[in-house]
């Protein structure tokens, strides 16, 4: 009985591990062991900074908030409270948005929530 190695299978995953090395230094995308550890660890971390950079964007849109605000002699913190006893729903990207693109439009907001 000849033996059985499922060599088109084995050879397929070789040839997308190795596919996806492909743009990493030295043997990582040459040799299948190194480059296999090489993309379980890309993967995993593409991941973790995919989830990472919703942070780091979430902090950006604060700090301009912030910078908007003292423009207006309110804190950050005044205006997100006033923003909820407003009853004024805005999120930060599109708060951010406002305060870059449109100076006047975010002090009548800023307005509106010192009203409260």
């Amino acid at each position: 009985m000849s033996r059985v190695t499922n060599a088109p299978a084995s050879r397929r995953r070789r040839k997308r591990v190795l596919k996806q090395a492909s743009g990493f230094r030295g043997g990582r995308s040459k040799r299948f062991r190194q480059a296999t550890e090489a993309v379980d660890r890309a993967m995993r971390l593409a991941t973790i900074h995919r989830h990472l950079k919703k942070r780091d964007y979430r902090g950006l849109w604060i700090i301009r908030i912030s910078a908007a605000c003292r423009a207006h002699d309110v804190s950050y913190s005044r205006l997100i409270e006033g923003l909820a006893k407003a009853n004024i729903k805005l999120n930060r990207k599109m708060l951010s948005e406002i305060a870059i693109h449109d100076p006047a439009g975010f002090g009548r907001i800023v307005e509106q929530s010192k009203v409260r």
